[in-house]
């Protein structure tokens, strides 16, 4: 029995083997049936299955299912009687695949994809939310060092807080507030805390207002 070449290039045009997924039996049956290497040039689909099979030789016996599905790439009528009987069973195997075993693949590699996409997204770091406050400290008089009560405010240091620029806002009788910036991250920094600390300096401060606040 000698092999259809053409049938097998045309047939190895969209797939890697004879059939399936995976080298088999009807693989062998035909790697067998063939001489020699294929001409590259002439059959270029049937050269590269012949050449990765041949890297299976080692295997050969041991490949799984049947030598059925090669049956029809032999060109002689010695074959006709098996291709006859392959068409009457049931159960035979489609050699070009069937449509749910199409789906079924393009199923998997879209929940691949997914799984993959999922894990990407899973894994990617958070940006932290951050506010810009422009925090109002008062003093209790005229009288109160406001070099020193902003040295007491910027004294405070914790992770999330970062203190910015500042100046002084005349409030009336010869009284003036400390108007500082400063950029928390929300996660990090309670501000209810924060006046809470600033107000522990009552040597310097009266109070403290939330002049603004604005999400970054």
């Amino acid at each position: 029995m000698s092999v259809n070449l053409g049938t097998l290039e045309a047939h190895l045009a969209t797939r890697s083997y004879v059939e399936g997924y995976t080298p088999s039996q009807a693989d062998v049956h035909v790697f067998k049936a063939i001489s020699a290497a294929p001409d590259a040039a002439a059959n270029p689909n049937v050269a590269r299955w012949y050449k990765h099979i041949q890297s299976y030789a080692a295997e050969h016996d041991s490949l799984p299912g049947s030598s059925k599905a090669g049956e029809a790439f032999f060109g002689d009528a010695a074959a006709a009687p098996a291709k006859e009987a392959a068409a009457e069973d049931d159960e035979d195997i489609d050699l070009f695949g069937s449509d749910d075993e199409v789906d079924e693949e393009a199923e998997r590699i879209k929940a691949e994809r997914v799984r993959e996409y999922e894990a990407k997204k899973a894994n990617k770091p958070k940006t932290a939310a951050k506010s810009v406050v422009t925090l109002d400290v008062k003093p209790w008089d005229d009288e109160t060092d406001m070099v020193e009560l902003e040295k007491s405010v910027r004294s405070i240091e914790q992770d999330g807080l970062l203190w910015g620029a500042s100046t002084l806002v005349a409030v009336g009788f010869g009284i003036k507030k400390l108007q500082i910036n400063l950029v928390i991250e929300d996660d990090k920094v309670s501000l209810d805390e924060l006046q809470e600390k600033i107000a522990e300096f009552d040597d310097y401060v009266q109070s403290t207002d939330i002049a603004a606040m604005q999400k970054l």
